[in-house]
C-alpha cells in the first residue's frame, strides 16, 4: 500500500492522495490493510481458486456433451476463466490473458483471430479516460470539483447523501451521454470527494494512522453507485447506450412497431426510478459507510479550497481537455434529440465521433498543451500516462474477446435455443423470464451491447416459434442486457470504477447478484404494465 509519513515516536501516517493517485486494481495479500479474519477469507478463496479453475476447465472438457468440439472447449475455458476472476490466485487481468492463450493453444480459434477484439474503440476509451483522469488527479482539478460537491449545503454533510447525489448526477448524464463516458467524466471526482472523506477519518481520529483508504466501505458505496447509477440512468432513452438501439432496431424490424423517443422514456421512467432507489437502499445497505454524518466538512472544505487558491496553467489545461472531450462526446446526442437517430447526419457525426477516438484525442491534447512553453513542458509526460491501470485495459479486452468467441462460435445460439427447447417455452410470461436471465447472463461475462445483440436475435424467434408476440420479451432482453453487474467485464463502467483500486471483486459480486435479481424482478413485473399503459397491445 502507497503509505506513510512518519514523525519522531509517532504511529505510520498513511498518505492519502498518494494512496489513490497510484491506486491499482489487483494488490497481493501484503499489499493490503486486512484483519486477520480477512486475511484468512482471502487467503483461502485465492488457494481455492488455483486449484478449481483447472479443475472445472478440465472436468468440463471432458464430460461428452452434445456441442460442436470449438463450443465445448470454449465453454470449458470460459467457466475456468470465471472460476479466476471470482478467487483472484492471480490477477484478474492475468486471469483473463490465462484465458486467451488456452483459447489459442487448445485451437478454439487461431491467434490472430483471438486477439482481433482487443482492437476495439471501447478499449481505447478506457486509455484515453484514463490518461484524463489521471491529470485532474495529478493537478488537484478532481479535487477542486469534490469541493464544489462537498460546499453544496444540502449534499456535503452527510455520506449518504453523497452517495445518492452522485449516483443521482450519474443517472441524469447517462441518459443522454454515453455510460462509459459519463463514469469516466465522473470517476476523478468521486476519486477526490474519497478522499477527502478520508482525510477526515483520519484527522478526527476514527481509522487508524496507518490505515488503507483504498478499502473504506463508503468508497465501494460511491464507486458502485457511480457504475450501477450509469447502468439504469442508461435505460432511460433510446440513446442512452447501445444496446437500447439494437433492441430497438431489431424489434423494428420483426414486428414492424416503432418505439418512439418519449414512449420510450415513458415505459422506461418507473423502471429507472424503481431500481435507483433499490440502489441507493441496497448498496448503503451491504457497504455502510464509516461515519453518517461529516461533521465540521464547512470549515474543513473552505480552509482546502483557500489552499487550492486560483487555476493553476495545468489545471487550465485540464480543464480545457476534459471539457472538449466531453462535449464531443456529448454532440451525437444532442443532434439524435433535435435531427433524430434515424438522420443521415446523426449516422455520420456519432460514426466519426466515436467515443473512443474522441477519448484519445482529448488525452493527446494534455500532451501538446503546455504549462511553461519556454522550458517545453507540458501538462503531462508519458511516465504519468504510464501509471494508468493498464490491468483494466486489459481485463476488459479479454473480456471483449469471450463475448465475441460466445456470438462467433454459435455458443450463445446454442444456448439459448438449447434451454428454450429444454424448457419448453409457450407462453409471453415464460418467454419473457427466460429472455431477461439469459440477457443478464450473457451480459455478465461480455459486454451489454455484445449481450443484446446476441439475445434479442434469438428470442424474436422463439416467440414466434410458440405463437407469442416477440415485442415485449425482445424489449425485456434489450432492457436485461444493461443489467449484468457482477464482474468488472460485465459493462465498462464497471471495470472503470473496478479500474479505482477501491472495490474488491468480492464486494462487487455480493452487490452485483443483489441487483441483477432486483433488475430481472422489476422488468419481469413492471416492463409489460408500461408497455401497456404507454403503447397498448403492440401488435395488436
Amino acid at each position: 500500500m502507497t503509505t506513510t509519513e512518519r514523525g519522531p515516536q509517532q504511529p505510520a501516517r498513511t498518505d492519502v492522495d498518494a494512496a489513490f493517485l497510484g491506486s491499482a486494481t489487483y494488490r497481493s495479500l501484503g499489499e493490503q490493510t486486512l484483519s486477520p479474519a480477512e486475511e484468512r477469507f482471502e487467503k483461502g478463496r485465492r488457494t481455492i481458486g488455483l486449484f478449481l479453475a483447472p479443475a472445472v476447465t478440465l472436468v468440463v472438457a471432458l464430460v461428452p456433451l452434445d456441442l460442436p468440439r470449438q463450443q465445448h472447449l470454449l465453454a470449458a475455458i470460459l467457466l475456468g476463466v470465471i472460476v479466476l476472476w471470482i478467487t483472484e490466485p492471480v490477477p484478474i487481468p492475468i486471469g483473463g490473458l490465462i484465458g486467451i492463450g488456452a483459447i489459442v493453444v487448445l485451437g478454439v480459434v487461431p491467434a490472430d483471430e483471438a486477439v482481433a477484439p482487443f482492437g476495439s474503440t471501447t478499449v481505447f476509451t478506457f486509455i484515453g479516460a484514463f490518461i484524463l483522469a489521471q491529470a485532474m488527479l495529478k493537478h488537484g482539478l478532481a479535487r477542486r470539483f469534490a469541493m464544489f460537491v462537498l460546499s453544496l449545503r444540502w449534499v456535503g454533510t452527510s455520506t449518504y447523501r453523497v452517495v445518492i447525489a452522485f449516483g443521482a448526477i450519474t443517472a441524469m448524464l447517462s441518459a443522454f451521454v454515453s455510460n462509459t463516458a459519463t463514469v469516466a467524466m465522473l470517476l476523478p471526482t468521486a476519486i477526490g470527494i474519497l478522499s477527502v472523506i478520508a482525510k477526515l477519518l483520519q484527522s478526527k481520529g476514527l481509522v487508524e494512522q496507518d490505515f488503507d483508504p483504498l478499502r473504506l466501505r463508503v468508497g465501494v458505496a460511491l464507486m458502485l453507485m457511480l457504475a450501477y447509477g450509469a447502468s439504469v440512468g442508461g435505460l432511460l432513452t433510446p440513446v442512452g447506450t447501445p444496446p437500447n438501439l439494437i433492441g430497438r432496431g431489431l424489434i423494428e424490424e420483426a414486428t414492424g412497431e416503432r418505439i418512439s423517443f418519449l414512449d420510450w422514456m415513458l415505459m422506461a421512467l418507473p423502471i429507472c426510478l424503481l431500481m435507483f432507489c433499490a440502489l441507493a437502499f441496497v448498496l448503503l445497505l451491504l457497504n455502510r459507510p464509516e461515519i453518517r454524518r461529516i461533521e465540521g466538512v464547512s470549515e474543513y472544505v473552505r480552509t482546502e479550497r483557500a489552499e487550492l487558491g486560483r487555476f493553476s496553467t495545468a489545471e487550465r489545461n485540464t480543464l480545457i481537455a476534459f471539457g472538449i472531450t466531453v462535449f464531443l462526446w456529448i454532440f451525437p446526442g444532442i443532434i439524435a434529440l433535435t435531427a433524430g437517430t434515424e438522420s443521415s447526419l446523426y449516422e455520420t457525426v456519432s460514426g466519426r465521433l466515436n467515443e473512443g477516438i474522441v477519448a484519445v484525442l482529448g488525452a493527446s491534447l494534455l500532451f501538446v498543451l503546455p504549462t511553461n512553453w519556454k522550458a517545453r513542458e507540458y501538462t503531462l509526460v508519458w511516465s504519468d500516462a504510464a501509471k494508468i491501470d493498464w490491468g483494466t485495459v486489459v481485463l476488459f479486452g479479454t473480456g471483449i474477446v469471450f463475448g465475441s468467441l460466445l456470438d462467433d462460435t454459435g455458443l450463445a445460439l446454442t444456448i439459448g435455443e438449447g434451454s428454450a427447447d429444454l424448457l419448453g417455452l409457450t407462453s409471453t410470461l415464460a418467454i419473457t423470464v427466460f429472455a431477461v436471465l439469459l440477457a443478464i447472463l450473457i451480459s455478465e461475462t461480455t459486454s451489454n451491447t455484445a449481450s443484446a445483440a446476441v439475445v434479442v436475435p434469438i428470442i424474436i424467434p422463439v416467440a414466434m416459434a410458440a405463437g407469442v408476440n416477440p415485442f415485449v420479451p425482445a424489449l425485456a432482453a434489450t432492457f436485461a442486457a444493461s443489467f449484468g453487474f457482477m464482474l468488472p467485464v460485465s459493462t465498462p463502467q464497471n471495470a472503470i470504477v473496478y479500474g479505482s483500486g477501491v472495490v474488491p471483486i468480492t464486494k462487487m459480486i455480493r452487490s452485483g447478484f443483489s441487483f441483477d435479481v432486483l433488475g430481472a424482478l422489476l422488468i419481469v413485473v413492471l416492463l409489460p404494465v408500461m408497455i401497456d399503459l404507454v403503447l397498448g397491445t403492440p401488435g395488436g
